[in-house]
């Protein structure tokens, strides 16, 4: 179809129930069978009334989240309210983008032009609300994960935990597409992106089997350099932690380098990542 042909070529995220039932909805409570997906379902409820609609009961900080599955530079969501009565309850919405489920995603930041995120979060902060929704669309374009091109390395590998397993989009598998050390001291995991690159941003998912303190205390870093195994590079951030199996965002500001490195500082230290994304824009030399 054509929604499916523009998906496919990764031009246009559009909300129509042949793509948006493979991604996934939630909210913070259901109304009878007015269900978290009736939002997506490509019906915008004006025929019928709030019967294409999802809502909430009333409740304080009620929201509605819907998960995209991969990260889109998102450049307009448009809501449909509901026809039949009540259409002031909407009053207040706040549209939320990111790649944090914490607060259950409702810490994202408000949405500005063409921002990047998984998570589409809708959102009425206060006490006795309802959020309705009798349609969401989103459209973007798929933000260039600049990790896939890239070639991984890692200090040493458990068993068949290769290095390249952290970008091989392996979210699904649980462990088995994920990356890993062995237990040692400073264990450390490098991609090399090839050319030089302003990074805006690193995106990390955790394991979600076990052992999520693992991954605490290990450091992004960023650079030009392989002395010391590219460890000596400039950091980017700390990871104080990440839930298992979650995904988290940090913030490297347009940092330049071809390398990205993480390292867990210590003795008896594992470094396992199920999923290593970054995402940036490449110097013109």
């Amino acid at each position: 179809s054509w929604c499916t042909n523009y998906m496919f070529h990764h031009h246009l995220l559009h909300c129509c129930s042949q793509i948006l039932f493979e991604l996934s909805t939630i909210q913070s409570s259901t109304s009878a069978d007015w269900f978290a997906e009736k939002a997506i379902d490509g019906n915008r409820g004006l025929q019928q009334l709030y019967t294409g609609c999802s809502s909430t009961l009333n409740e304080t900080n009620p929201w509605w989240r819907l998960d995209l599955r991969d990260v889109y530079r998102v450049s307009e969501v448009v809501i449909t309210n509901r026809k039949d009565c009540c259409a002031e309850q909407i009053n207040g919405t706040e549209i939320r983008i990111g790649n944090s489920l914490e607060n259950n995603g409702t810490n994202n930041p408000m949405t500005e032009t063409d921002m990047t995120g998984r998570y589409v979060i809708i959102h009425i902060p206060g006490d006795w609300k309802i959020l309705t929704l009798c349609e969401v669309e989103v459209y973007g374009y798929l933000a260039e994960n600049l990790a896939v091109a890239g070639t991984a390395i890692q200090s040493s590998t458990s068993a068949d935990w290769f290095a390249e397993k952290a970008i091989d989009r392996g979210l699904q598998q649980l462990y088995t597409g994920c990356s890993s050390t062995i237990s040692e001291t400073n264990p450390w995991w490098r991609l090399d992106l090839h050319h030089i690159y302003r990074v805006s941003k690193v995106v990390i998912t955790n394991r979600k089997d076990c052992c999520a303190e693992r991954i605490n205390g290990t450091e992004i870093r960023i650079g030009n350099s392989l002395e010391n195994n590219g460890t000596n590079n400039s950091i980017c951030a700390v990871i104080p932690a990440i839930p298992a199996g979650e995904s988290y965002s940090y913030s490297c500001d347009g940092m330049e380098g071809r390398y990205v490195n993480l390292i867990i500082p210590g003795d008896m230290k594992t470094l396992t990542l199920c999923e290593v994304k970054v995402y940036g824009e490449g110097i013109h030399q």
